[in-house]
């Protein structure tokens, strides 16, 4: 189940983040952040954990580049967030691997998501309501944004641990 939602956001953020730059005439960085995300999947199957979090820096360096110069922010915006996603869902699944045997991992799993779902979607909520009222962002805003949601979901990890 983490597998899928893992898989599916990683193509998802590349792709948003691909396009994005793609319609704002950068082909080749479009291309290179496909390449990049074709690698993260390619660390999955090679069961390189230490991937992810270089990738998500990445990702979201690249989505804030991407505001900074005035992007489509509905596309930097979904990028990082997915990112961010993923990388959550990839250091879950790195952690659910030590698990015991006999502990519920369908149900720990299914808990997980329903929660990173829950606060993707409050993300997703939030920015489509700044987008909407066209409130720019500059780029000390995103910054504050991204360590916020950083902070949040470390939070969010440290009481799944519990």
């Amino acid at each position: 189940m983490t597998l899928s939602a893992l898989l599916v956001s990683i193509v998802l953020a590349s792709a948003s983040l691909a396009w994005g730059y793609f319609q704002s005439g950068f082909g080749l960085y479009a291309i290179w952040i496909l390449i990049f995300g074709a690698g993260w999947l390619l660390a999955i199957w090679r069961k390189w954990n230490w991937y992810s979090s270089i990738a998500l820096l990445v990702y979201i360096v690249v989505a804030a580049l991407g505001l900074w110069f005035e992007f489509n922010s509905s596309w930097m915006f979904a990028g990082g967030m997915l990112a961010l996603f993923a990388w959550d869902v990839s250091d879950f699944r790195r952690r659910l691997n030590l698990s015991a045997k006999d502990d519920d991992t369908r149900g720990l799993e299914r808990h997980h998501l329903i929660r990173i779902s829950l606060l993707a979607l409050f993300g997703f909520m939030l920015a489509s309501i700044t987008l909407s009222v066209r409130v720019q962002f500059t780029f000390e805003w995103v910054a504050v944004f991204v360590i916020f949601a950083l902070l949040g979901l470390g939070q969010l990890v440290r009481w799944l641990r519990r």
